[in-house]
């Protein structure tokens, strides 16, 4: 058996004790990747509502349902891909890959979980609960059908983090603006394709040291087989594009959206925005991180700082700011 094989053979599930074994799901829940479900709450930021206690309170449990049904999801996909996850340094340490959960305990708890969310998320509304059902259909179909197909799988990725900002906004019952659509929807690519380019360049890197230069793309087609069909310039100019679409989305929206003051002040967020998405770039591109978009609003102090700015600007021109019409 070659190298290869060994570390992408099927690992044995120790035996554990219940409180062992229910750490080692909550792990697989991927609580860590949790705050990217705050696109739930934008919609209840953003319509100025944040004084209505009800309302507050219905928006904390649509987040709290949406974190369990992406846990859910991730169980699963770790289910399905556990002999990928093998093949990635920072991956085949997850217990379903790394055989500390066995496969028939992960699998119920991803049934348990799933259907506990999706009952709740009915119980708080039909309208959220349909939205709630649409994100699961939408995972199936990325995992069933595109997860490997070359541009579709950063699009059904986005289009995950747009049914979130509905779900918010269908939960509290208001309007939903067109640009919370685009600019979750570009920010979404804008991330995915940032990972994207980090887990080609890893486990490129992984292999030559390897296996030599003849290896370096043969380990990253067959962790994510998409990735045989990116290269890093293909990326590059992705981002790019990406890039500059979502600061003019964003710069028009922060001057021509309805809901906000007339007097522009929304416009002094967008240094903000420009720095959290310059600070992301070096940390791609220099540092070499990006792999978990999620990881980074934790670890790094600069777009942790920018963000918690943006936020307390943004409640404070849309709470405080004077009204001139």
């Amino acid at each position: 058996m070659n190298a290869a094989a060994a570390d992408t053979r099927e690992v044995a599930a120790p035996r554990v004790g219940v409180l062992e074994t229910l750490g080692l799901v909550v792990r697989s829940l991927r609580p860590r990747q949790w705050p990217k479900n705050g696109v739930v709450l934008l919609s209840l930021v953003f319509a100025q509502e944040l004084g209505k206690p009800d309302l507050v309170l219905r928006a904390l449990a649509a987040t709290l349902l949406f974190c369990l049904l992406s846990g859910a999801v991730y169980l699963s996909n770790d289910l399905r891909d556990a002999e990928h996850d093998r093949l990635h340094p920072r991956k085949r340490r997850r217990p379903i890959a790394s055989g500390q959960l066995s496969r028939p305990v992960a699998a119920g708890a991803a049934i348990v979980i799933g259907t506990v969310a999706l009952v709740g998320a009915f119980a708080l509304s039909t309208g959220f609960g349909l939205t709630a059902l649409g994100y699961l259909v939408l995972q199936a179909v990325y995992v069933g059908l595109v997860k490997h197909v070359v541009i579709l799988d950063v699009l059904t990725l986005a289009l995950g983090f747009v049914l979130r900002a509905v779900a918010g906004a269908v939960a509290v019952a208001v309007p939903i603006s067109p640009w919370l659509y685009v600019c979750a929807l570009l920010l979404a690519l804008f991330l995915a394709l940032g990972k994207r380019r980090q887990e080609l360049v890893s486990l490129t890197a992984t292999t030559a040291t390897a296996d030599g230069a003849t290896g370096e793309v043969g380990l990253a087609g067959r962790h994510r087989p998409a990735l045989e069909e990116y290269t890093v310039g293909l990326l590059d100019q992705l981002i790019q594009v990406v890039t500059t679409c979502l600061v003019l989305a964003y710069s028009l929206y922060t001057f021509s959206a309805e809901n906000l003051p007339r007097n522009h002040a929304m416009m002094l967020t967008v240094p903000f925005v420009l720095y959290g998405l310059f600070r992301y770039l070096y940390l791609v591109h220099v540092r070499g991180e990006g792999g978990a978009p999620e990881e980074i609003l934790l670890r790094d102090r600069g777009i942790a700082v920018c963000v918690a700015l943006w936020g307390v600007a943004c409640v404070a021109i849309l709470y405080l700011s004077p009204r001139v019409y």
